[in-house]
């Protein structure tokens, strides 16, 4: 279980590590999306597998969340770990930590209609944190996860993408008769 003494730990070691060996924290790393029956989307990263999916209305199966969910979720949980782990590393008892996390969205962009660009027009995110400790602590803990927030980085200050496509033709099995 990650207690509040686990992560202070962690926290402490792995920033001395990264200190003394930056290169330990400069590595690539891949996930994996199959597709499969349309629209649902087998996710394998390391040892996880999920599911996402769209849902019936767009022509999926709804078969798990689908990539705008697990957008919202990834930047909501980055918060919220890096709240837990701030709060750690600074000695500032937390209770309890939320994210709630708003997109606005005008789905004509996915379908290309009337040259609105597709994704989100705006986000926002709001942290509510149960704790006894005084308010500029809790402040000190979001402004430091928030500054250090992978996620929420990439959302504000977007990374470049390279495409690279394969394109692979199988041959037509053969019915043997």
């Amino acid at each position: 279980m990650a207690d509040v003494e686990t992560l202070k730990e962690s926290f402490e070691r792995v920033k001395k590590l990264l200190t003394i060996k930056p290169e330990k924290g400069q590595y690539t790393t891949t996930t994996k999306v199959k597709v499969y029956d349309g629209t649902t989307c087998e996710v394998e990263h390391k040892h996880w597998k999920f599911t996402a999916d769209v849902g019936k209305t767009e022509g999926g199966n709804d078969a798990g969340p689908g990539p705008s969910v697990l957008q919202r979720g990834a930047l909501g949980s980055c918060l919220g770990i890096g709240y837990a782990k701030w709060a750690a590393y600074l000695d500032v008892p937390v209770n309890n930590i939320e994210v709630v996390v708003e997109a606005d969205v005008d789905a004509r962009g996915t379908y290309g209609i009337d040259g609105v660009d597709p994704g989100y027009k705006g986000l926002r995110y709001r942290v509510i944190i149960d704790s006894p400790a005084p308010e500029k602590k809790i402040r000190e803990v979001i402004e430091n996860a928030d500054k250090h927030s992978p996620v929420l980085k990439d959302f504000t200050k977007p990374v470049p993408v390279e495409r690279e496509i394969e394109i692979v033709k199988s041959e037509n099995e053969k019915v043997k008769s």
